[in-house]
């Protein structure tokens, strides 16, 4: 049972959130709020409790991710809480020898270039990852009406990290396993598709009103390669949770040229980063789908003024739009003033208040 169904003809508790309504594009009290990475380093009291653990075992302490998870809904008041986790978790969960380096990101021991390589991604199963269903059943007691948004990371990304053996600027091996062998990609991609679904559907099982699907790297890629090589990927995992009737949200970096394309990989709503206007994303993406976004992260480091004049540009631009949620165009950048993102978002609810 998803947080968005009607059992019994009776709303669940977050049905009604502004949040969901925006999502389904439906009339909201104030246009809703929640920031990409808004659990973080950014907060004090994030610091204090992640001190001396690493990230992946912060990922995998159920009274810890809820505790993070909660505290920028307790601090800022947004509208949705994201699951605190990352999106290598599911590949830790299944054997995959990675960690995640502090000022580096996932590195992974052994990448993943042969056809012999495809045998170490086994599935998922539910018992992989006992504990976010354990932390997710402790948020959702919680959180009250306030929806959680459950995540992963989508096949391409999750690709380029194994392809490339960690962050890379130019994907070049993923790039060249991707032309070289369009099989091979093929068949890592529809593995990756199967883990993340079987992932996501964990996270809703246990509770999660949401879904939101991040390809962070995406946007390295044209247009058609996105839709010959990678959109069938994609599309599997959105078809993989349609029944749960939750929405589900897709969001990539420097995607402009794509939008449309990731709105037909099956989203319900699609995230847009900073420089595409959302009038011009959604006559992009076209009719029938909710948008997120679009604040530069890096506004928030401006003056309060100019914060509120580039937020208003951004809320003109989502006027006419069917369903808006705003966020930023990417994640919460570390060294940002909290107080700041409280601002934002008393700000935002109280220009829009209906």
């Amino acid at each position: 049972m998803s947080a968005n169904d009607r059992p019994s003809g009776q709303p669940t508790k977050t049905y009604d959130s502004a949040f969901l309504k925006a999502c389904r594009r439906e009339p909201v009290p104030h246009t809703p709020v929640w920031f990409m990475r808004q659990a973080g380093r950014s907060l004090p009291e994030y610091l204090k409790v992640r001190e001396g653990i690493g990230m992946l075992e912060s990922c995998m302490r159920p009274e810890l991710v809820t505790e993070i998870t909660l505290q920028p809904v307790r601090r800022h008041k947004v509208d949705a809480a994201i699951y605190f986790s990352d999106i290598v978790v599911p590949l830790k969960a299944i054997g995959v020898d990675l960690d995640i380096k502090p000022g580096v990101g996932p590195v992974v021991a052994e990448p993943i270039r042969t056809r012999a390589d495809l045998d170490r991604l086994r599935d998922l199963t539910p018992e992989d990852v006992s504990y976010v269903t354990e932390a997710i059943g402790m948020l959702t007691g919680e959180l009250g009406s306030t929806p959680l948004i459950g995540f992963a990371g989508a096949p391409f990304t999750l690709a380029s990290y194994l392809v490339e053996g960690g962050p890379s600027r130019n994907h070049e091996h993923t790039k060249a396993l991707m032309y070289g062998d369009p099989q091979l990609w093929a068949d890592l991609l529809d593995r990756l598709a199967e883990i993340t679904s079987a992932f996501l559907k964990v996270q809703i099982e246990a509770g999660a009103s949401a879904v939101q699907l991040f390809d962070s790297w995406v946007g390295a890629l044209a247009p058609a390669d996105y839709r010959r090589s990678v959109m069938p990927a994609s599309a599997k995992v959105f078809e993989a949770v349609a029944s749960y009737g939750v929405p589900r949200i897709h969001f990539g970096v420097g995607t402009g040229e794509l939008l449309g394309l990731m709105g037909e990989a099956g989203a319900d709503v699609v995230g847009v980063d900073w420089r595409v206007p959302l009038d011009e994303a959604a006559r992009r993406v076209g009719p029938g789908r909710a948008l997120q976004g679009n604040l530069d992260p890096a506004v928030l480091f401006s003056t309060r003024e100019a914060v509120e004049t580039k937020t208003r540009e951004v809320l003109d631009a989502a006027a006419g739009l069917e369903g808006h949620i705003f966020n930023l165009g990417h994640g919460v950048l570390p060294t940002t003033d909290p107080d700041a993102l409280t601002r934002l978002v008393e700000y935002v609810h109280t220009r829009t208040a209906r």
